[in-house]
């Protein structure tokens, strides 16, 4: 696949033109409700969708079909990320206004971090063919363990992340607003909202190391492979508030998303043996997810939303106006010294 330098940068401009309309559509803390959630989530895929049709025009058939492909993998592989968000957002008690700009800051780095792993993982197969081989026990592996593990929860309060921030930089108890520091006698210190912000970013690392070799498994044009990431990535934060209420619902769904890694896994390990074509795959893939979700909703029919529990990570709250007020004239001060060193 032949991209021109001109592509990279038209697709550079179309993500950092979207990420630019959604912050400014969001400038003001808001709680996002449904509606809202359910209108970008449609402007994200249509956009995914769009692209993928335009590589389908300039390129062909088939690697149209391998992008679909890859952006189905990496858009239900996000499912997971919604719901461990959701466990990380309710342990930490962090008031539904400000998980946007966690999110979005949290999407920002993935794309940087998932950017560096598939520019390693391209030179990695181009110079090593046996990475191949690795990536699919990997992935069967992992499908396994997924399995097996499927009815278990992420831990927060548990983590050696949280742990070693803790340890590392000083923390204040309240959120204030938007801010993931603040200055308290006379020392910075981190709001709850930095902690939260560190483990979506290392929670999206660690989703990364799965969904990378998975969508190496259908595709190894580095080109289709950051752009099926990147445009699933986008509408992660629509999806979020979506279904962050539903995740009692999709009973299923780490079932479906195991044998997906499975299939991938099987079908990369077969390569030199037996042929898949990229629409079979993509079919495949489309009736696992379908099918874990259709179940998912019909055994929990009836069921309406609720909001996620989770064990508390420390006694979080929001700091009154009165704590605000004071810390004004400080960041007048702090930002006034800055403009006079310039």
């Amino acid at each position: 696949m032949d991209v021109p330098l001109v592509a990279w940068i038209a697709v550079l401009a179309v993500i950092l033109g979207m990420l630019a309309i959604d912050l400014f559509a969001h400038r003001r803390a808001h709680v996002i409700g449904v509606r809202e959630a359910l209108a970008w989530s449609i402007v994200w895929v249509l956009t995914g969708v769009s692209f993928g049709l335009v590589i389908w025009w300039l390129w062909g058939a088939e690697l149209g079909q391998q992008y679909f492909a890859g952006y189905l993998i990496e858009k239900s592989l996000a499912v997971d990320n919604v719901f461990v968000w959701a466990i990380i957002f309710a342990s930490f008690a962090v008031p539904r206004e400000l998980q946007h700009r966690v999110l979005f800051l949290g999407v920002l780095g993935a794309l940087v971090f998932r950017g560096i792993f598939i520019a390693a993982g391209a030179a990695l197969i181009e110079r090593f063919s046996w990475v191949l081989s690795v990536f699919a026990a990997f992935l069967i592996i992992t499908g396994i363990q997924m399995l097996r593990t499927r009815n278990e929860h992420a831990h927060p309060e548990r983590s050696w992340v949280l742990r070693l921030f803790r340890r590392v930089v000083p923390m204040t108890d309240a959120y204030h607003g938007q801010r993931f520091v603040v200055r308290k006698a006379g020392l910075v210190v981190a709001t709850p909202l930095l902690a939260v912000l560190v483990l979506v970013e290392v929670t999206d690392i660690v989703f990364a190391v799965d969904s990378i070799p998975a969508i190496f498994a259908v595709t190894s044009e580095p080109f289709l492979v950051f752009t099926a990431n990147a445009f699933a990535i986008l509408g992660l934060r629509a999806m979020y508030f979506l279904l962050a209420d539903l995740v009692h619902r999709f009973v299923y769904l780490k079932v479906g998303l195991s044998l997906v890694l499975i299939w991938v896994g099987a079908k990369m390990a077969l390569l030199d043996v037996l042929y898949i074509p990229t629409l079979v795959s993509l079919a495949v893939v489309a009736a696992i997810i379908a099918t874990s979700i259709g179940l998912s909703l019909l055994a929990t029919r009836g069921q309406g939303r609720r909001a996620v529990t989770a064990a508390p990570a420390g006694a979080f709250r929001v700091a009154s106006d009165e704590e605000i007020a004071e810390l004004e004239p400080l960041l007048r001060r702090s930002g006034s010294h800055a403009r006079a060193k310039r």
